[in-house]
């Protein structure tokens, strides 16, 4: 066989090559596996439905958690009318690491929006189990999370001396096993109601390194105990990338929202309107897409946006652009 290749021959076969990888650099790029859906934050009236539709968004988050499962039907009727489901409720701030008492009316609290939710259709229940604070902690560049892998407890929180912390970490610890107690009362209710208890991470000073989270939500083993992640209320201590790669098929639902790093300012930066700040929009896409994410994209935050230009940018992010 002759495996010479004469000049005309190379120069032809280069030439293919670079008008191919021209013409492959111009194509769009392959489509993604999963579907991600639109969503906003807010109270189920006509009003909200009709001015969402028009708006092209798909359904809504519903805030309004302290309501009988008997009001939250006749929401739903509302919504079905628009086929816009109602498909989370946002329950919110708890108080699981408090006393007894707190506890109690909390979980309490907790099982009523469970069924509220269930009677609005939802399948998923947001849930900020509690926060802590008011004692010396590490800016949030400096965390280097060390934890028990069979109790969960921190070890350390940065690299060399944690004597200035052992404040914080004892308060963490037991945040995390009240945490713990708190909800696997829950599980029951959530179980019968068909409602995942989605737990999210608002600046509360908790699990604020993606292994450790991840970590956290696993230690319950249940399908009924996911994570509901938001793109960017942790971005000042890791980029949404690491968060998604380390939570994976934990996560349930995600929230929307963007921040720009400052690590001169009090707080570590500032939330700003999605698209505006330092999240890598295209590679969040990708990382959705590489654990299988279906489901919802609710906005939270960029409220100072008109409707039509949220949901413009809401359809940027989920073309991967």
């Amino acid at each position: 066989m002759n495996h010479h290749l004469s000049r005309r021959d190379f120069l032809a076969a280069s030439t293919a090559a670079g008008v191919g990888l021209l013409m492959a650099d111009r194509l769009p790029a392959a489509p993604f596996k999963t579907t991600l859906k639109k969503a906003l934050i807010g109270a189920p009236t006509e009003e909200t439905f009709a001015s969402w539709k028009a708006a092209g968004f798909e359904g809504m988050e519903t805030n309004r958690w302290d309501v009988t499962p008997a009001e939250a039907a006749e929401a739903r009727k509302i919504a079905d009318r628009f086929e816009m489901p109602i498909h989370c409720v946002l329950r919110g701030w708890t108080n699981f690491n408090q006393d007894a008492d707190t506890v109690a009316e909390d979980i309490a609290s907790v099982d009523r929006a469970l069924r509220a939710a269930q009677a609005y259709g939802a399948d998923a229940l947001l849930l900020v189990p509690c926060r802590i604070g008011g004692m010396p902690m590490p800016a949030a560049h400096e965390f280097d999370i060390e934890f028990d892998e069979e109790t969960g407890h921190i070890t350390r929180v940065v690299e060399g001396d944690n004597e200035p912390y052992q404040q914080y970490i004892e308060a963490h610890n037991h945040a995390t096993d009240t945490t713990r107690q708190a909800v696997k009362k829950l599980i029951p209710v959530a179980e019968e109601t068909g409602v995942v208890i989605g737990l999210e991470n608002v600046w509360n000073n908790l699990w604020v390194q993606p292994a450790i989270f991840a970590h956290f939500i696993a230690s319950f083993d249940n399908p009924w105990v996911q994570c509901y992640y938001d793109i960017g209320n942790h971005v000042k201590y890791a980029m949404p990338e690491d968060w998604i790669r380390a939570l994976g098929k934990l996560i349930v639902k995600v929230h929307v929202k963007d921040f720009t790093i400052d690590r001169d300012h009090p707080r570590g930066g500032q939330f700003v309107d999605i698209r505006d700040g330092d999240v890598d929009w295209p590679l969040v896409r990708r990382e959705l897409d590489n654990i299988g994410y279906n489901g919802w994209m609710t906005i939270e935050g960029s409220g100072g946006l008109p409707l039509a230009e949220q949901n413009r940018r809401l359809d940027l992010i989920i073309a991967g652009k």
